[in-house]
């Protein structure tokens, strides 16, 4: 990837689901920064550690499932962020619902935040997130909701033990 930068044939390369540890890593040998590293994000996996960490080395980040994957849960044992009832109180306030209320935490921590979703309604609703603004408070009280819960599991793919 690095090759096809240098001859121009790509702008920018980028990872996915890198760690913190395999960013570290990474940057030792690598002679293009990634562009960006999108990982799962939502209150309940937060990883504000990490987005520090890319955000100081130039890093971008990407939030992939940040409605918590209300369409792709397959784990029965798996917790509807959607239906959290603080942020159904934090969406009641400023008149929004929640995936709108998600995605503006997203925006508002520095992230790119990619909902997805087949449903036109969804897709409008995904968009009308620039006319309000969470207070530190309800961010705050968002990003305390982490559990290091993932729905999403890369484990599934790579079988590689860094996401335990």
């Amino acid at each position: 990837m690095e090759e096809l930068t240098k001859l121009g044939l790509v702008k920018a390369i980028g990872v996915a689901n890198f760690t913190g540890p395999m960013l570290v890593d990474l940057l030792t040998y690598a002679k293009v920064v990634p562009a960006v590293n999108q990982i799962e994000l939502h209150p309940y996996n937060p990883q504000t550690k990490l987005i520090e960490f890319c955000t100081y080395h130039g890093i971008g980040v990407t939030a992939y499932s940040p409605l918590g994957s209300p369409g792709g849960m397959a784990n029965p044992k798996d917790i509807f962020l959607l239906k959290d009832e603080v942020l159904g109180k934090i969406a009641g306030v400023h008149g929004k619902t929640p995936a709108q209320v998600l995605l503006r935490w997203g925006i508002q921590r520095g992230t790119v935040v990619i909902p997805k979703s087949v449903n036109p309604e969804h897709i409008m609703e995904n968009s009308q997130v620039f006319d309000f603004i969470l207070t530190e408070d309800e961010m705050v009280q968002l990003t305390a909701l982490g559990r290091h819960h993932r729905y999403v599991d890369p484990w599934e793919w790579w079988r590689i033990p860094y996401f335990d």
